[in-house]
């Protein structure tokens, strides 16, 4: 069994696929559907990773990355993208939720996880300023991380 620090997408992905390897998981400024820009990771993914990609691989088309792009943000626009908020009433992880507010990482999204996972635990935020918030944040980490580490 692991402890996973990952974006929410992705770990929730894993806890999904496969919730007898993931113990615990520190779900760290997750990213997520933000109603207040809801096109903002679609129109992000298109200008800034689209270019990064295409420069390294020109052989992948902007149709095939547009495709990509839709199915991944539009297709279900809600929540965590990759899992519905069925799917997180009902998992059993324990998580702790590291908040953000940026367009990418909306507060939101955050707060929904932490509201809706029966085992989710949420950190103040702001938890990066003063630096001593931040130190009890990062020993709150380590205390989840003990804690489920034996699991």
């Amino acid at each position: 069994m692991q402890v996973v620090q990952h974006e929410a997408p992705f770990a929730m992905k894993l806890m999904e696929r496969a919730p007898q390897r993931i113990a615990a998981a520190i779900v760290s400024q997750p990213v997520g559907h933000n109603p207040a820009n809801p096109d903002y990771m679609y129109d992000a993914g298109k200008t800034i990773w689209a270019r990064e990609l295409r420069e390294r691989q020109p052989n992948i088309s902007m149709e095939t990355i547009e495709k990509y792009l839709h199915n991944l943000y539009r297709v279900q626009p809600d929540f965590v993208y990759s899992e519905s908020r069925d799917f997180a009433k009902s998992c059993q992880t324990p998580m702790l939720v590291l908040p953000d507010d940026v367009e990418a990482h909306p507060l939101v999204t955050s707060i929904d996880i932490a509201s809706l996972c029966p085992n989710a635990e949420i950190t103040v935020f702001p938890w990066k300023e003063p630096p001593e918030l931040k130190a009890r944040t990062i020993n709150r980490a380590r205390t989840f991380l003990k804690r489920y580490a034996t699991a």
